[in-house]
This record gives C-alpha cells, structure tokens and sequence, in this order.
C-alpha cells in the first residue's frame, strides 16, 4: 500500500525540513520512496534486524546525506530521536510484523513452509529463541502464548502434545513442530484454513520479539513526538496488531471530558483526528501482484493540537 503510505504522509512533509521516522524499516521501501517523493526530507529508520539495516544502507545510499539509520527495537524511538537530535518529527510510518526476507531465508526458521533451525529471531543477537519457548515454557504458558497471540482455538491440545513429544526428543526443527501442530488438531478443521500450523508460528514469533509489547510502547511514543500537524500511518497485518492500533488511535481521538457537560474542555479535547474510517485494506491489483499484501490493514491519524 504504498501509493496510499505516500499520499497519507505528503501533507505534513510539505515544511522546509521535514523529518520521518519509519519504525519498520524492513527492506527500506517505503524509506525509498518517501526520500524520492520528498527532497528535503530527512528520515530516521529504526530495525532490529541487522541483515535490514545492512540492505537498507545499500538500497538508500543515493540518500545517505539525508537518513539517519539505526538499529534498535521500536520502542527505543524515543531515545533514538533523542539520539539524533531530532526528538520532534512530521511523519512516523509503522510497517509491522515479519519481513520477506526474514521469512525466505529458511535459516531463520520464520516459516513453516522450509524445514530449518526453530529461531525466529528478528534480532539475532537476542538469547530467547522459539525453540527455547517451546522445549522449556510450561504448558500453561504454551496455551497462553499460542490462545494470546495465535488466537489458535486447539492451545491446550497442541502445548500438551509438544510437553509429551520434548520429553525424549527436544522441537528443534520447523519442519518438526509443523507435523506436531497437524497432529493436534483434528482432521476436520485441517482440510480448512491454510497450513494448521499459520497461528502457532504466529504466536511463536510474536513471544520471541515481543512485537505487541514494543508496539505497545512504541506508538503511544511516535504521537508523542508528533509535531503540529504531523502524521502517523501503520500497516499491520493481523487482528492482534490492527486491534492495539485502533485502541491506541481511538485513545487518542476521544474527547475525555465529563460526559453530557455543556461546554468543551479544553484541557480534555482531543489531540488527534483519525485519517482513515476504520482500517482500510489493499486493493485487488496490490494483492495480485504482491499476495502478502493480502492481510494489510492501514489506519492513520493527524496530530491536531498540542499538548
């Protein structure tokens, strides 16, 4: 959607400086052409993964005067601003979950669809990997973690089939955990759906990078550090993360004065205006040529006032 990243963003970029912060910065795509849609902009991109800053260094060389890239988790996006002497910017762009890369290179263990290490660390520096969360969690936290983040209706039956199956052989493999998620769930609802084993991985790698905790913190943090008349869009792409985007947007677009009293409050006025009328998704042309795509779901907001 990044014909619709661009378009959301443009109006708060319009000043003699205007500054960016792209939480995901992933392959730098959007980091690319918001820099060639923008000659004075200068963006600050923010990933964990150092295989994404290494290609984006690449990828955005012919701008290099103007990025400011770094690695770190986003919810160190304050101290990163602080960091780069800009703590107040126009734009902030959240692309969120698992990038193409992370997922095609079977070694990182991402996907179920290659049979590789269970790693799935954005960060490859981090201790905690999936296999770890499998062959040690309780099977207590196996349902929490697979109900919580995999939304997956069959937790309790496959946490207690992994306790059994690691008790003589440690889940190393994908490949391995993939067959254990088959087994637990019941034929019928695996002839629906996909691969059965789409929402345990989904559950896995959110625990690993505890992705809805840094963007719990992370997006409350770029609205804070939104100038007058600046702009934020996310893309997410499942229920979990879409739903803590609206709540945290919704927050954030109330008015929190005093129900039925007469006169608005100032103090309690919102701070921002939704840019999107729910969550809008990809177009049938983006999907066809980009099936990935499939699952995004875009919402935006525009700071209003300060304060």
């Amino acid at each position: 959607m990044i014909g619709r990243v661009l378009e959301l963003l443009a109006p708060a970029l319009t000043g003699p400086e205007p500054v960016v912060v792209d939480a995901n910065l992933g392959l730098g795509g959007h980091a690319e052409a918001l820099l060639a849609a923008h000659p004075a902009l200068h963006l600050i991109g923010i990933d964990r993964d150092p295989a994404a800053i290494e290609r984006s260094t690449v990828r955005l060389a012919p701008y290099s005067g103007r990025i400011t890239l770094v690695r770190a988790v986003s919810d160190e996006l304050p101290e990163v601003l602080a960091a780069a002497g800009r703590p107040r910017v126009h734009g902030a762009l959240f692309d969120l979950g698992v990038s193409s890369p992370q997922l095609d290179e079977a070694e990182r263990g991402f996907a179920y669809s290659y049979d590789a290490p269970l790693d799935m660390r954005m960060d490859p520096g981090q201790e905690l990997t999936a296999a770890d969360v499998v062959n040690t969690y309780s099977v207590a936290e196996l349902i929490r973690v697979l109900r919580d983040y995999g939304e997956e209706k069959f937790a309790a039956r496959i946490a207690n089939l992994v306790a059994r199956e690691r008790v003589e052989h440690p889940i190393m493999t994908t490949r391995r955990l993939a067959d254990l998620v088959r087994t637990a769930i019941p034929a019928a609802t695996r002839r629906t759906g996909g691969n059965p084993a789409k929402r345990t991985f989904q559950a896995l790698r959110i625990e690993v990078n505890q992705e809805l905790a840094a963007l719990e913190r992370a997006l409350p943090a770029a609205l804070d550090a939104l100038a007058l008349g600046g702009r934020v869009v996310v893309l997410a792409y499942h229920s979990l993360e879409d739903r803590l985007t609206k709540q945290v947007l919704a927050a954030r677009t109330r008015d929190t004065g005093p129900p039925g009293f007469p006169v608005p409050l100032e103090a309690h006025q919102p701070r921002f205006r939704l840019l999107t009328r729910g969550a809008e998704l990809p177009d049938d042309d983006e999907v066809a040529d980009n099936p990935r795509a499939a699952s995004a779901r875009l919402r935006a907001a525009e700071r209003i006032r300060q304060g």
